[in-house]
């Protein structure tokens, strides 16, 4: 017994594991099209590097006419491609999401043939290899969340419960399972990784974590380069004025930074040399007209508004956002810096042009920080004891059960992808009739 409350924590992201490997095989694994929907939107810009580099050979994409529209044209093709001044095509996405996938799309391909699958880069063995890629990288980013809540003094009961609060209390669960293709799995991992070398950092001179934070920072940015913001975690993660000097006391040296930007540079400078070969230059900006309006951002709309609000489809925040001030009231430097940075992530994302993000469950652009969400939580199941515990975990019972009754109306489109408003959320709210 004791040894099964030792690994608990361990044990639990098994489960995880488990259960989101049944749910993804159930929804897209079987079945003639099911596969289908597993790489849509965005995700098919950040796939189709795959097959441009390893198959076809042709960062210019002209191999989408004959296959994404004609013969896989039942996969809900999006348009990824846009123009270049000097009038050649490229892809509009960055190639970070392709990167990460990369291990699974080589062996797909090599038992494509062997399985009898058409070994062009779009049948159904490369489509599950994606949603692999997604369920290997939130496995990998628990394991290493796992660790970074051990750095925090959490037991393994209150570890478990914030792994399990984190995937089903909050749109990360439907990013594994629903649309694997997109980059927020991805992200989660590889933010959740740069987290725990910056840690070490902290109490380790050794040269690796410089190199792994740089070649970690670069991969966080061609994944999405607007995950750069991630380095003004750095003050929080030391969590004082002191361990702030010490960081940057050990780490602020001409070798150091010299070999942290070559590290970063070799990683994040795919994306420039990817347009090299794409057209000729080092760098184009891919989005057009699209930008942020630093002067308009859309913050209450991105709180609380029954198009995307978090804390309506992901109330858990709130309950998170509270935790962060109960644990951290005594440590004023720590709680600063968090709500520095939560207030400019929030700030920024929402003064995107597009601040709902289109097609989205919840706000899926803060999916790869949600590990900001569940640090003061599990902090909180910590010091708490008693009724105060056993009322704590309710409520975290509760708001999974929210979110994961949203997940699955948002599933079978009874939560719009884009069109909600007050009456027809409060018309459908936990309505879980209405899916039979």
């Amino acid at each position: 017994m004791y040894r099964l409350r030792k690994y608990i924590a361990e044990l639990t992201i098994g489960f995880i594991t488990f259960i989101v490997v049944i749910v993804s095989s159930n929804l897209h694994w079987g079945g003639d099209k099911n596969w289908t929907g597993i790489v849509e939107a965005d995700a098919r810009g950040y796939y189709a590097y795959l097959p441009a580099v390893f198959i076809y050979h042709d960062l210019n994409f002209s191999f989408t006419d004959s296959l994404e529209k004609v013969k896989y044209k039942g996969l809900h093709y999006y348009e990824y491609r846009t123009g270049t001044p000097s009038g050649r095509i490229i892809n509009k996405y960055y190639c970070g999401t392709a990167l990460a996938q990369v291990p699974f799309f080589l062996v797909a391909h090599f038992l494509a043939p062997v399985l009898g699958y058409p070994a062009d880069g779009y049948s159904k063995i490369y489509m599950i290899s994606v949603n692999l890629a997604a369920i290997f990288y939130l496995f990998i980013g628990l394991i290493i969340l796992n660790s970074i809540l051990k750095r925090f003094g959490i037991n393994g009961t209150n570890r478990s419960i914030a792994l399990l609060a984190i995937v089903f209390g909050t749109n990360l669960f439907y990013y594994t399972i629903g649309e694997p293709g997109m980059s927020h799995v991805f992200s989660f991992a590889f933010v959740n990784l740069w987290i725990f070398i910056v840690l070490k950092m902290l109490s380790s001179e050794n040269i690796r974590w410089i190199i792994g934070f740089g070649v970690v920072t670069g991969m966080i940015t061609i994944i999405r380069p607007i995950n750069i913001l991630v380095v003004l975690l750095i003050p929080f993660l030391a969590g004082s004025q002191g361990q702030l000097k010490v960081l940057m006391k050990n780490h602020i040296r001409i070798l150091s930074i010299f070999l942290a930007f070559i590290s970063f540079v070799m990683v994040a400078g795919l994306q420039p040399l990817v347009y090299k070969l794409s057209f000729g230059g080092w760098w184009v900006y891919s989005y057009g007209e699209e930008g942020f309006n630093f002067l308009s951002p859309h913050i209450a709309d991105f709180l609380i508004s029954y198009k995307k609000g978090l804390f309506l489809y992901t109330p858990l925040a709130m309950v998170c956002f509270a935790s962060a001030i109960l644990v951290w009231r005594h440590n004023c430097f720590r709680l600063f810096a968090y709500f520095i940075f939560i207030v400019f992530l929030i700030y920024v994302m929402s003064s995107w042009w597009n601040w709902w993000y289109g097609g989205s469950f919840s706000t899926r652009v803060l999916t790869e920080f949600l590990t900001l969400l569940i640090i003061p939580l599990a902090l909180l199941f910590q010091n708490t004891k008693g009724k105060r515990f056993a009322w704590l975990l309710s409520v975290v019972i509760l708001l999974i059960v929210v979110c994961q009754v949203q997940t699955y109306q948002y599933r079978y489109m009874l939560i719009h992808w884009e069109e909600m408003t007050c009456n027809r959320y409060w018309d459908v709210f936990l309505r879980v009739d209405l899916l039979f």
